[in-house]
């Protein structure tokens, strides 16, 4: 019995979608523009997953706008099916003030499972560190690619 609720436990931990990426974007907010494509937003979650074992996420709108606020480096990653879009919709601007790089994601349920966390999340910043540098430099090269809105 034990073994066979395991890899349920295991998919929950890893963020896998109860919706497909497909069903996801009919839930987009008007505003989410850059969207990761389905490969980039796979390797945003992995590099979140990575990061989160290493204490190295900013969680949440207050806190990833207080790390901007002083500077810190990193990718921003919004969900794009949040609501109402007044919570966050002040962090684009902010990063790109800073010349940060930021995209969005479809679900903020995958968001906040990617982090480790059992509650979805609407923003989260990856700081960069010499563990997974080469997976963060990838996102980090793809997600500066994006079209920026105008």
């Amino acid at each position: 019995m034990a073994r066979e609720k395991q890899p349920e436990a295991t998919a929950e931990a890893e963020g896998t979608p109860e919706r497909s990426y497909r069903e996801q974007l009919d839930y987009l907010n008007p505003i989410a523009q850059p969207l990761a494509s389905r490969k980039l937003t796979r390797k945003l979650y992995k590099c979140i997953r990575k990061a989160a074992k290493h204490k190295q996420i900013r969680r949440g709108v207050k806190e990833v706008q207080k790390f901007i606020n002083k500077g810190e480096k990193g990718i921003t990653v919004l969900a794009g099916d949040t609501l109402p879009i007044d919570v966050y919709c002040h962090i684009p601007i902010m990063c790109e003030d800073r010349s940060l790089p930021y995209a969005y994601v479809p679900s903020k349920s995958d968001l906040g499972a990617a982090a480790g966390s059992k509650r979805p999340t609407c923003v989260i910043m990856i700081k960069p560190h010499e563990e997974y540098q080469e997976t963060y430099d990838e996102c980090l090269e793809e997600v500066g690619a994006l079209p920026l809105p105008l």
